[in-house]
């Protein structure tokens, strides 16, 4: 009994000297990590956390750079991220420095976390771990980027030789490329700040894990011509995937400032999960392409889940405007399902849809589902931009077709949107089959039998422009809908 007692006293102490305590009662579990020496931290915000019954710990606040586009120039400006692990329930304090706290949300608003604010600190609880916006004083620039990340399952031994290992501390990869060979895990620790880009080029079996930073503002992983890549956790600029299959990118965190700095890249590729990332992005933060540089073929079987999306330049949503004229490409299956939408700001009227489906280069997008997607009150844009088209910038033909396309409980709350556009290109290259099934803006749930004038078709309820070149355009409601 003696033995026992000394060996669970030791596991304690391991554990405590790891930032991470399990109290049986309650099961909350939590672990912070320190930033490393020559890493800059912003000073804007203190962020204090802890699980019921321990003490307060520090979590270091990082600057982040976004993108604010101010007269004709892209702007980087300073923000702020943190992150921490845990199980159970914590408790957050936020102070904000040099001023009052005047105003605060949380988003995505769908959590619903209400924060409680005195003076210039706020707290509030998480009860699961989430990937949030802590914004005061209605900046949406000068926020904070709050990540919380499960507990990890599995921490690869750092001696195992299929281990690229890379413990807390700054980290510069020679030459700035890391070229991971087949079979390989990369571990980023938590703490951990690796300067440089990871590239998997004609590689299979391979996992980038932790929950460390990538730092590399044009791009922190680039996934190109491999199969059966993992990629969870990590914190970074850019993750791109062309010419891939059975990929795999689950629990990242992706803010870019760069122009054009897409988020997530999917180009000529198949069986692509995304799920549970949290994408602020200086450009589309989720594009589906064909044939585009240098990588050739469709896409097929890509889903979207879990994720929240917020795109400081262009669509958050993009698929179809890229492909491969001479030799005609189909984009299909694709879902994006239980998305958050925060934000949208596109003057251009050619960019703009906060979900856009936009056939181009002789292109066919067949068989996509939009399901349980949350639009916030973006800045500019529009709902939707469903269209075939020729965009002479991007494109060398209109594309071919867009069918069998699928909303079902989209809602919009917000003042910002301007007219969604619908529209095929001509007889033999249309719009086919397109359903909205409750789909609710601003509380009213727009459907063919709702009350309307009778000379009104229901797009214009919903404030969609539709061309003459759509055929089977149908809004449905079922009997679990709800809205006015």
């Amino acid at each position: 009994m003696e033995m026992i007692f000394h060996m669970r006293f030791l596991a304690t102490l391991f554990l405590t000297a790891c930032g991470l305590f399990a109290d049986s009662a309650s099961n909350n579990r939590l672990v912070t990590y320190s930033a490393p020496e020559g890493v800059s931290l912003n000073p804007r915000f203190t962020v204090k956390v802890h699980a019921p019954g321990e003490a307060w710990r520090d979590v270091p606040v990082y600057i982040v750079k976004v993108d604010a586009v101010r007269g004709v120039q892209h702007t980087p400006l300073d923000s702020s991220m943190c992150y921490f692990d845990f199980a159970g329930t914590v408790e957050v304090s936020v102070t904000l420095h040099a001023d009052a706290i005047r105003s605060a949300r949380i988003r995505p608003l769908s959590y619903n976390i209400q924060p409680a604010v005195q003076g210039s600190t706020l707290t509030f609880s998480l009860s699961q771990p989430r990937n949030v916006s802590v914004e005061v004083n209605g900046d949406i620039f000068a926020n904070l980027h709050l990540f919380s990340n499960p507990i990890e399952n599995e921490r690869p031994d750092p001696n195992d030789p299929r281990v690229l290992y890379y413990g807390p501390g700054l980290h510069t990869i020679p030459g700035n490329r890391l070229l991971v060979p087949s079979g390989k895990t990369v571990y980023i620790a938590g703490g951990a700040v690796v300067r440089g880009q990871i590239v998997c080029n004609g590689v299979s079996d391979v996992r980038v894990l932790g929950r460390g930073i990538i730092d590399q503002p044009r791009g922190s992983l680039r996934i190109a011509n491999s199969a059966r890549v993992e990629v969870d956790g990590v914190i970074g600029s850019q993750f791109f995937t062309g010419g891939s299959r059975n990929v795999t990118i689950r629990n990242v965190k992706c803010i870019s400032y760069v122009g054009n700095g897409d988020g997530m890249n999917v180009i000529s590729s198949q069986d692509v999960l995304i799920d549970g990332v949290f994408n602020r992005n200086s450009d589309d933060c989720i594009t589906v392409y064909a044939t585009r540089l240098g990588f050739t073929g469709g896409s097929r079987g890509v889903t979207v889940q879990n994720s929240t999306l917020w795109a400081d330049v262009a669509h958050p949503i993009l698929v179809g405007t890229h492909g491969n004229t001479p030799n005609p490409e189909t984009i299909e299956d694709l879902v994006f399902s239980n998305l958050d939408i925060l934000d949208h700001m596109e003057p251009q009227i050619d960019y703009q849809g906060t979900m856009a489906l936009d056939a181009g280069d002789s292109n066919l997008i067949r068989n996509v589902r939009f399901e349980n997607i949350r639009v916030e009150d973006f800045r500019r844009g529009q709902l939707v931009n469903i269209r075939v088209f020729y965009n002479r910038k991007y494109c060398t033909s209109p594309g071919r077709g867009i069918e069998n396309v699928y909303f079902k409980n989209v809602t919009y709350s917000g003042s910002h949107a301007e007219i969604s556009v619908i529209a095929g290109y001509d007889d033999a290259r249309m719009v086919r089959n397109l359903v909205f099934e409750n789909l609710v803006i601003n509380g009213t749930l727009i459907w063919d039998k709702m009350p309307k004038p009778a000379w009104y078709k229901t797009s214009d309820m919903a404030r969609f422009f539709v061309g003459e070149h759509v055929d089977g355009l149908e809004f449905r409601k079922t009997s679990e809908a709800s809205g006015n």
